[in-house]
Parts: structure tokens; C-alpha cells; sequence
């Protein structure tokens, strides 16, 4: 059976430190610390001191003081590594952490998980040839000598890499390595860690480069690993569920995030707020309980940046206007028509087109198969669509040589339409206001990823209240915009009550609004 040692990379929060250790010595496996030597001495001795009885617990040889970025977080690794290695010839897995992470699985489920297969799980992905780095320096990361952090020493630190462009002493990767680049939280296995150890006391040349590189802890065990084991020993992925905001900082988890977090397919997660008190305590009697069933749905991502839109901590900033494109045009009327349930407002804007014979396009800024001439590649992506969104309603008017052009538009784009609005052009807007069953509103969140077929029915039935809210949330942001010529008609009003609406917003006879508004599948779901 497997047994885990996990090499704990902490600076802070001693009784954090004792409390983790306790919980995964007591459910069978072994603790290695290595606490930053920049952290008071104090702190260390109340956490060596605590732990001084427990035999699953050791500490690194030599206390490092680490700096973000830096070599230093892979020597106090390795310390740590060694150090387990040589403690505890039990342990077949070693586990990187933070004392951010906390167990999301109990300990019988994690080695059940470690026995099915005989591997290493460590994201490994090329680092030239990815797009894994987002923002900032890339090669720069490996052909310059880093003798200054970026975050202390920000000056310094590019007025070197400067100096070494402008010397030409950029250097090469070591010749038999293929560079590789992921997350700094992997399992190993012993062979494997040993494997790595041995290459580290070898491979001077190596270490040498990886000492000066920035951020090696994005770097080093992934190339090495992948350099020593076969690849199909090798599962590129990482057992701790990380996710981060569109600005590239860790996600926070807090009280109500428990079932969320265990319906995911991982083992730990990071980061979980220090408020999160009653958080930590469920997770932490969870790893030594046995017996427990875990239902995996995986929808985590989509899940929490729903949730955390809705006004709870977290949120995200509201959507920037992308760049100002030129003008709609003063003579044209542009007709939008709003509605959640997708297929009803197809269905109203084919009518119309059978009807009155008007351009009508279903949902353009929603649904990358919506249907549209080729307009020379700005109609290809749903990216490029929003971006030049007035040329590109421009061009279609162009393209149809009329002066009256319909869309859906999805009730949650209020900043779309209101950029619409402050456009020369004519604007309407018809909103189609449906009744929502508990059965559409879970068959929604299937759709849009909000939770999946074996999403527990317990998560469901909290999620629920949450999504109906959010569909009268939009609706009455709808209103509260104050758009001018807004109109609406209603699944729950008559045909008569549903005509008027439709002759105002589309300029048309009310006879043939009468016949728009009398389609008998309108509203069927």
C-alpha cells in the first residue's frame, strides 16, 4: 500500500504547521518541514518542540532562506527531500506542499489513488513550445544569470538582464536536457525521487545553470523528471487543485467552498484562506476518516467563477470595455433580443425572419456556430466578434444592404448592449421574460459547466437558489440600465398581451406581430 511523505514548505503559522503534520502523520504517512529561515527562530522551536515525540515527523538538515523565485525554494526542497528519503524507508510517494494546501480526500482514498498506477504526477510541459507562461519574461527566465529578485530588487534585476543583452552573454540550456515547465506541486515516487537526488549530486554542470535561472521551481523538477523517467511513467498533471483570477493570483477557498472542493479530482488543494476556520476543520477530521465515497464532477472552475461573480468574496471586476470601434451608423436601427432560454429567442428571430423577411442573427457574441457570411476573418472567433463588435454590426449591414438588422444577445452582456446603446445608431431592445423549472435550471448548469452528470445531488440543490437568483439578477440589472425603447413579452401572457410589445420593437404592423407572437413552440422547452 502506499505511504506518502510529504515534504512541507511553510514560513508561517506554527500551530498551522503542528496541526497539518498531526493530521497526516495520524492518518498513516510521514512529514518532512522545511521552515524558511527568514522565519523567526522562535516559530521554529514552538514547531520542533511540538512535534519533537512524533516519529512521522522530520525537518530539513539546514533552515534556507527562501525568496520567491528564487534557487532557494529548490535547495530548501531538496533539504527536505533528503532528509525524508533517509527518515522514512517506508514511504513509497513523496508529496510537495505548502501550508496552504489541505487534504480534499481522505488518506485511505489518496493511497487507493496512488496504488492504481505505477507513476509519477508532475505537470511537465515544453517550455518553449507552450504557452504555459501568460505574462512577463520567458526565455529570458533561463539565457540571462539572475542574481536579483524581481519583487526586491526590481531594478536591479532588469538593469542586468539588460547589461547581459547588451554584453551578449546569454548562455544555452545543457545540451542533453529538453527544458520543461508546470506547477511546483508534484507527487513522486521514491525511485524517482532517488533517481533525482543522484542526478543532483552528478550533474554539476546542471545545477550550476538552474541555480541562476528565475522561478526554477516552475523548472527544475519538471525537466529533471522528465529527463530521467520514461514518459509513460509520467502523468503531466498536478494532485493539487490550484485555480487563479484573471489577474494571475491564487484563488482563495473559504467556509462555503466544502463540497465544491470534494467533488474534485485531486487529492489537496491551495490556497485556503487562514478565516476559514470551520473549513479547515471539516477537511482536516475528513483525511483520517474512513469509508468516505468521494462523487468526482469536476466542475470546479466554472463553478467557483460563477459563484464568486455573485457578490461573495472573490468577486471579479466587472468586464472592460474592449477599444471603441467605429460608429454603427445614425441612420441604422439595431434590434437586440435578450433572453436565457437560447433556443426561445432562436426560435422568435426565425419567425420574424419567415415573417417580415428582416436580417436576424441568433445568439452573435454567445455561440461561436452561430451562423454568418464570411466578412473577410473578424466573424471567426466569439474573441475577435466582441472586440470589433460595432465593425463587425457595421459590416453586417453593409453585407444584407439594409437598415434594420436583429440579434440575440444573452441577458448577462448588459455592458455589450450598453455600449450599443451609446452608438449613433437606433437602438431597441426586447426582452423575453420565461419561467424556469428546477429541471431547466440544472439541465442550464450541465450546459454551461456549473456541474455534471455525477455532480452530487446535494451540491445541486444548493446551487439551485443561486442560479434562479442570478436569472432575476440579470433581469432586473436589465432594467435598472435604463434602457431607452425597451420592450418585453412573457412566456405566462396571452398571445394579444405579446403582440403590442412585438409591433413597437420591430416597427411592423400589428397584424403581423399577431402572427409572430401566435408560433405555438415559441416557449416550449
Amino acid at each position: 500500500m502506499a505511504r506518502i511523505a510529504y515534504i512541507l514548505l511553510t514560513h508561517k503559522d506554527p500551530e498551522g504547521v503542528i496541526a497539518q503534520a498531526e493530521r497526516l502523520t495520524a492518518g498513516g504517512d510521514f512529514v518532512s518541514i522545511h521552515f524558511d529561515g527568514r522565519a523567526a527562530q522562535k516559530d521554529f522551536d514552538r514547531i520542533s518542540s511540538a512535534l519533537a515525540e512524533n516519529s512521522g515527523v522530520t525537518f530539513a538538515k539546514r533552515r534556507v532562506k527562501c525568496g520567491w523565485g528564487e534557487w532557494s525554494l529548490v535547495e530548501a526542497t531538496l533539504l527536505a527531500l533528503r532528509a525524508a528519503v533517509d527518515q522514512f524507508p517506508r514511504a513509497t510517494h513523496f508529496y510537495m506542499m505548502s501550508g496552504d494546501c489541505m487534504p480534499i480526500k481522505s488518506a485511505e482514498y489518496a493511497h487507493g489513488f496512488l496504488d492504481r498506477e505505477d507513476v509519477d504526477y508532475i505537470e511537465s510541459v515544453d517550455f518553449f513550445n507552450s504557452d504555459w507562461i501568460k505574462t512577463g519574461i520567458k526565455e529570458e527566465r533561463l539565457i540571462f544569470r539572475h542574481f536579483f529578485n524581481e519583487r526586491s530588487h526590481k531594478e536591479w534585476f532588469y538593469r542586468s538582464m539588460r547589461l547581459q543583452r547588451r554584453l551578449g552573454l546569454t548562455r544555452k540550456v545543457p545540451a542533453d536536457i529538453q527544458m520543461q515547465i508546470g506547477s511546483q506541486w508534484w507527487c513522486l515516487r521514491r525511485r524517482t525521487v532517488e533517481w533525482v537526488l543522484e542526478f543532483t549530486d552528478k550533474r554539476a554542470d546542471v545545477m550550476r545553470f538552474f541555480r541562476t535561472t528565475w522561478i526554477p521551481d516552475e523548472t527544475f523538477f519538471q525537466t529533471v523528471v522528465r529527463h530521467l523517467v520514461p514518459e509513460h511513467e509520467i502523468r503531466t498533471r498536478t494532485l493539487t487543485f490550484l485555480m487563479f483570477t484573471d489577474y494571475g493570483m491564487p484563488v482563495t477557498f473559504y467556509n462555503d467552498n466544502y463540497d465544491l472542493l470534494l467533488s474534485q479530482d485531486y487529492l489537496f488543494a491551495r490556497k485556503i484562506s487562514p478565516d476559514a476556520k470551520d473549513l479547515k476543520d471539516r477537511l482536516g477530521k475528513l483525511y483520517t476518516t474512513k469509508g468516505v465515497r468521494f462523487q468526482i464532477s469536476n466542475e470546479g472552475r466554472s463553478l467557483f467563477k460563477f459563484l464568486s461573480g455573485r457578490g461573495r468574496m472573490g468577486r471579479r471586476f466587472a468586464p472592460r470595455f474592449w477599444e471603441r470601434e467605429a460608429s454603427v451608423g445614425r441612420e441604422r436601427q439595431l434590434m437586440m433580443v435578450t433572453c436565457k432560454k437560447w433556443h426561445v429567442a432562436k426560435r422568435l428571430v426565425e419567425r420574424v425572419r419567415q415573417v417580415t423577411n428582416m436580417p436576424a442573427i441568433d445568439y452573435l457574441f454567445n455561440e461561436g456556430s452561430t451562423e454568418l457570411p464570411d466578412l473577410g476573418g473578424i466573424q471567426s472567433t466569439l474573441e475577435k466578434r466582441t472586440r470589433h463588435r460595432r465593425a463587425l454590426v457595421r459590416m453586417l449591414f453593409d453585407y444584407w444592404q439594409t437598415d434594420k438588422l436583429i440579434f440575440c444577445i444573452d441577458p448577462a452582456n448588459v455592458d455589450l448592449m450598453q455600449d450599443f446603446y451609446n452608438d449613433k445608431a437606433s437602438v431597441r431592445l426586447l426582452e423575453i421574460d420565461c419561467d424556469f423549472t428546477d429541471d431547466y435550471l440544472i439541465g442550464h448548469a450541465k450546459r454551461v459547466g456549473l456541474a455534471g452528470d455525477r455532480t452530487p445531488q446535494e451540491t445541486i440543490d444548493r446551487l439551485l437558489p443561486t442560479i434562479r437568483y442570478d436569472v432575476k439578477f440579470e433581469s432586473d440589472r436589465l432594467h435598472d440600465a435604463g434602457f431607452a425603447h425597451l420592450s418585453r413579452i412573457r412566456q405566462s401572457a396571452s398571445v394579444d398581451e405579446n403582440t403590442m410589445p412585438l409591433a413597437e420593437f420591430l416597427d411592423i404592423p400589428v397584424e403581423k406581430a399577431r402572427e409572430i407572437a401566435a408560433t405555438e413552440y415559441l416557449f416550449v422547452d
